[in-house]
């Protein structure tokens, strides 16, 4: 996609301004600015001391442990739906095969 298409937008993150560029929709970049504005705000409630780097670096730390937890999630739920669907066929594949057992002692 060239950088004509790109959506762009100017966030504001923590008391500072940026330029998102991206292929997502304008409302979406202002809602991931706005999800890394209060991760940042709610760990200075907690630490006021920290200066604006340590805070950006501590939200990106537990936004990517939200991450791995849920891709973990996300994992153990696939394996679950496998796990179901499998069995779902198996139980239908035995269902016709006593059904054509049925179908060939009433002949």
């Amino acid at each position: 996609m060239s950088g004509q298409n790109k959506e762009r937008v100017v966030v504001e993150i923590y008391g500072q301004y940026y330029t998102m560029k991206g292929d997502s929709s304008s409302s979406h970049m202002r809602m991931i600015a706005g999800y890394v504005d209060d991760k940042m705000r709610k760990i200075s409630e907690a630490n006021p001391r920290l200066d604006t780097n340590k805070l950006a670096v501590l939200a990106a730390l537990n936004m990517a442990d939200e991450y791995f937890r849920l891709r973990m999630e996300y994992e153990e739920l696939i394996k679950l739906l496998e796990k179901t669907a499998k069995e779902t066929e198996e139980e239908e594949g035995e269902n016709r095969d006593g059904e054509e057992k049925n179908e060939m002692n009433e002949e």
